[in-house]
């Protein structure tokens, strides 16, 4: 499957943005799903999954609560909605496929494979 995230932009602290996703090339809904970040200097950290049917998801704790991810197959587009956004959440994010060898609940990014462009939000204090 091929990826592509985009929706990033800059935004003050307390906005919102949406990030999509945008899948081709496979069967979209034969994958777990998930959001990555990573801000300069440091390294690419878990955001959050969501299962095939979108019925289960998991976030890191940073984000829980504040972002929100969903998916529609019928359009193999996945998103991240992100409210109340911090200033720590500026970073590029990236969307990504688990490997179909991987257990469900992984954060590993070695897990995830098909990785998309990522997407820069910049939050402003």
């Amino acid at each position: 499957v091929q990826l592509q995230a985009s929706g990033g932009g800059l935004v003050q602290a307390g906005g919102s943005l949406r990030l999509s996703c945008a899948a081709s090339g496979s069967t979209f809904n034969n994958y777990v799903m998930g959001w990555f970040r990573q801000a300069p200097g440091k390294e690419r950290e878990f955001v959050a999954a969501i299962n095939w049917s979108g019925a289960r998801k998991y976030y890191a704790e940073s984000v829980e609560g504040r972002f929100a991810i969903s998916r529609d197959n019928a359009k193999n587009t996945m998103f991240l909605q992100m409210n109340s956004l911090k200033p720590e959440d500026t970073a590029v994010y990236y969307c990504a496929a688990l490997s179909r060898t991987a257990r469900w609940g992984s954060r590993n990014d070695a897990d995830f494979g098909s990785w998309g462009q990522g997407t820069q939000v910049t939050v402003s204090s």
